[in-house]
């Protein structure tokens, strides 16, 4: 009997559901890990965050450079600090892309 485990990313073919941004939420690259489960990253709306991994999922969630990942931004301490919530598996990207999510991607200089 195979049961799926709460926290496991979903397998290299199958697209089970991909998290979108609500409101309060941004996309974003991985651009530099700075240690203390803090991380830089460049969101798709231009801004570029100084995020941490939540102490929840700080055991759960291994980024790294290049990554993308779901930001939620911070109501207190200005638009340059946020939290990530998610990591997207390489087949949630590809979905991503063709729902028109990741247009900004190429605006960015690095990619």
């Amino acid at each position: 009997m195979d049961k799926k485990r709460y926290n496991e990313q979903p397998q290299e073919g199958e697209i089970l559901r991909v998290k979108t941004p609500r409101p309060n939420e941004a996309l974003g690259i991985v651009q530099q890990r700075l240690g203390a489960s803090m991380i830089r990253v460049a969101c798709l709306d231009g801004r570029t965050r100084v995020c941490r991994i939540p102490g929840r999922l700080k055991r759960k969630l291994w980024v790294r450079e290049g990554n993308i990942v779901l930001v939620e931004k911070w109501e207190y301490g200005g638009d340059d600090k946020g939290d990530i919530l998610y990591k997207y598996a390489p087949n949630q990207i590809d979905w991503l892309k063709k729902k028109g999510f990741l247009d900004k991607l190429s605006d960015l200089e690095e990619f």
